[in-house]
């Protein structure tokens, strides 16, 4: 039986974007549902229908720009039914693109300094974060500006205030997922980061 097609697209500054890549790619891989293929630095990747062969695209990017061709072959993609995972950085890439972040459901505004802050999960019986109820991370905390309307899974405080952490939300056709976990290789090893993304991925996909 054929794993879910799932192409996970690195790169950017700032961001270790290999590093962090070569953790999501390999915990995609181990989880065994997946046909990983990775791709670093291109984003000739989303245009001109080389999505097509994909069920969801993951994607770890630091700012840079999309061309129109690139910016529509994504959107596209998404619209037509097929899955996006956004994890961390992605709420920061693209920053020019409206569309892209539409799409995505917000949009990157600062981060205090990493440190330990704790996670709490909204919604329990969700199958992305079912059976989880709250941990502590030490990572980036980002600080969005974001759309209202999407179905919010997981949360922290930042200055008092209930901050997103992974969102839901559809897309046209297809589902999008967010989760802002991720700064560096190393907050990509936490114990709820695998789950977290597997089970993202899997419903992005529309498998779960």
């Amino acid at each position: 039986m054929a794993g879910i097609k799932t192409l996970v697209l690195s790169g950017g500054g700032v961001h270790d974007s290999q590093g962090c890549g070569d953790e999501i790619e390999s915990i995609l891989r181990e989880d065994g549902r997946f046909d990983v293929t990775r791709v670093h630095d291109d984003l000739s990747v989303l245009e001109g229908g080389r999505l097509d062969a994909y069920d969801v695209l993951v994607l770890y990017y630091t700012r840079g720009e999309v061309t129109d061709a690139q910016r529509d072959g994504m959107l596209q993609f998404v619209a037509g039914g097929k899955g996006f995972v956004g994890v961390h950085s992605a709420s920061a890439s693209f920053k020019e693109c409206a569309e892209f972040h539409c799409m995505l459901g917000g949009i990157f505004t600062t981060h205090p300094k990493p440190r330990m802050y704790q996670v709490s999960v909204v919604d329990p019986e969700h199958p992305i974060t079912e059976g989880i109820v709250e941990f502590f991370v030490e990572d980036e905390q980002y600080i969005m500006n974001y759309d209202p309307r999407v179905t919010v899974l997981a949360s922290a405080l930042f200055e008092g205030r209930a901050e997103p952490v992974i969102w839901t939300k559809n897309w046209g056709q297809g589902r999008v997922y967010y989760l802002a976990l991720g700064h560096t290789p190393e907050c990509c090893r936490h114990e709820q980061f695998a789950p977290l993304l597997v089970r993202g991925t899997v419903w992005a996909a529309g498998d779960g």
